[in-house]
């Protein structure tokens, strides 16, 4: 309270935001305004499936499918709760189903088939339901002969409460992508902070066109696994996507308020 019975005005919380890699204190209005980007040092915070939507789809384009695809619990797997109740948390917490989101859309006016992958649902791990969504929008984009755009922030890889069956989405996903590619179509996978375990070891990496955005993590296993299973100390900015664009892993990395952009010259440079 001031001294004439006042209360004391204080900075409204959620106003200012810290860069986790330059430290610097930002406006969150003016990082929102670049696409949630650093203004300091260009750095690409995490934004969420619908974000991203917003981001690169034409304004109200998207038309999204198969929202009755819902997890289950077929092993009854509990460690600190249940899947089951975890499930549920994440849900309440995203307002997702799962930790995809999959439908038709419009980029500069030119139609696709686009699906996006969720680091704040359970880190994006692929699960049933998303491997059961990427592939009927594969099979979709096929027939309806539309180009297909995956981007994926998964840093989980395959669900382990789902045991195998999280495993076998990484063979049907491809299976699917596979088929698609025999059909002519033209695949897009697009990177972004992060990309790891069974989603890079699948859908992730199989793109016609692999972008990434700067400084994305993009591997299988991470640094710190890799030390405490073979104690193999990793080169400097081993799995960002600097490094995997000089080691031919990627082909290109794009900011991602250009990423609109160069999707779409692309899908035209590829399709004429």
């Amino acid at each position: 309270m001031t001294q004439n019975g006042r209360a004391k005005r204080g900075v409204p919380e959620g106003l200012w935001i810290r860069c986790p890699q330059c430290k610097a204190t930002i406006f969150r209005k003016e990082a929102e305004s670049r696409h949630n980007v650093c203004p300091e040092c260009e750095y690409h915070f995490y934004v969420p499936a619908q974000d991203r939507i917003a981001q690169l789809l034409d304004e109200d384009s998207f038309e999204e499918w198969f929202t009755d695809l819902k997890p289950r619990d077929p092993l009854g797997f509990k460690d600190r709760i249940t899947y089951d109740e975890r499930i549920k948390a994440e849900q309440a917490k995203t307002g997702m189903n799962d930790a995809a989101v999959v439908g038709k859309g419009f980029i500069r006016g030119r139609p696709v088939v686009f699906g996006v992958t969720d680091f704040a649902f359970m880190a994006g791990s692929m699960g049933s339901v998303v491997g059961e969504a990427l592939t009927r929008a594969t099979e979709r984009a096929t027939e309806l002969k539309l180009p297909l755009i995956f981007v994926s922030g998964s840093g989980g890889g395959a669900r382990m409460q789902e045991g195998i069956l999280s495993l076998m989405q990484m063979a049907k996903v491809s299976a699917a992508l596979a088929r698609y590619d025999q059909a002519g179509g033209l695949y897009i996978s697009v990177l972004t902070n992060p990309t790891m375990g069974g989603v890079a070891a699948s859908f992730a990496l199989q793109g016609d066109m692999t972008l990434a955005e700067p400084g994305a993590l993009i591997g299988f296993a991470g640094k710190r696994t890799i030390w405490n299973t073979v104690r193999l100390e990793l080169p400097e900015g081993f799995q960002t996507s600097e490094f995997l664009l000089e080691h031919g892993f990627i082909d290109r990395i794009i900011p991602r308020k250009d990423l609109r952009t160069e999707v779409a010259r692309i899908i035209d440079y590829c399709e004429h």
